[in-house]
């Protein structure tokens, strides 16, 4: 399989494609709009036969096709990412899944911490998810970053706990839950901030506290923190 150049990709893709998942994916809140059908563990696959490609996956995104641009953050070079490239890019956003996908490569990037803050201050649904999106993989993957490091986002996360946008807030929601997962120092103090959310009032709000503290204060999530030590 000669996946060398964008062309040779698109007509892969195309081949793959799966009309009746796009369908199940727009029920899901996918945008249909440019979908394939095609899922992520395929153009998982795809990517690693490809390689890391920076200017291939620059050449992917602008074909504006919705697996083209997952898989373009697959083979791109988070080292080769720019602040320019990653502007257009969430310019671009019009559906949550690839901007969870494209989160992934954002945050192996220098610019992810700063991105958070502005970010999570822009109006635009897709833009914003991303900022809360990246809290939740930094989270996650990056286990250098401090506990201090990461708690400077339980304020950004209380000013976004208002904002009623479906993917907005359920972003929010994933970032407070994986801070709160990551050791018992952070939990308490996504408990603290999951309650000063609540006490906001508004239903966004209530919902992300609500939901946040169910699972961080259930038995299964204690225990494993405290086993983790």
């Amino acid at each position: 399989m000669n996946l060398s150049t964008c062309a040779a990709i698109l007509q892969e893709l195309h081949a793959r494609a799966n009309p009746a998942n796009v369908a199940g994916m727009a029920k899901f809140g996918i945008n249909p709009q440019g979908t394939l059908g095609i899922s992520i563990y395929e153009l998982r696959k795809l990517a690693k036969i490809i390689g890391v490609q920076h200017e291939l996956a620059l050449q992917l995104w602008e074909t504006g096709l919705h697996e083209a641009r997952i898989l373009a953050s697959y083979i791109d070079d988070p080292a080769s990412v720019t602040e320019a490239q990653l502007e257009r890019w969430v310019a671009d956003f019009d559906s949550w899944d690839v901007v969870d996908q494209v989160c992934e490569l954002i945050a192996k990037t220098p610019l992810a911490y700063a991105k958070i803050f502005e970010w999570s201050t822009r109006p635009e649904e897709f833009v914003k998810r991303t900022a809360f999106a990246l809290i939740a993989e930094l989270a996650v993957r990056d286990k250098q970053a401090t506990d201090e490091q990461l708690a400077q986002f339980f304020p950004v996360i209380v000013r976004a706990a208002n904002d009623e946008r479906n993917f907005v807030k359920k972003a929010v929601n994933w970032a407070l839950r994986n801070l709160g997962k990551r050791n018992l120092a952070l939990n308490a103090q996504a408990i603290a901030t999951a309650r000063e959310i609540q006490a906001l009032g508004t239903r966004p709000a209530r919902w992300i506290a609500a939901d946040a503290l169910r699972e961080l204060t259930s038995e299964a999530v204690q225990a494993r923190l405290r086993a983790k030590g």
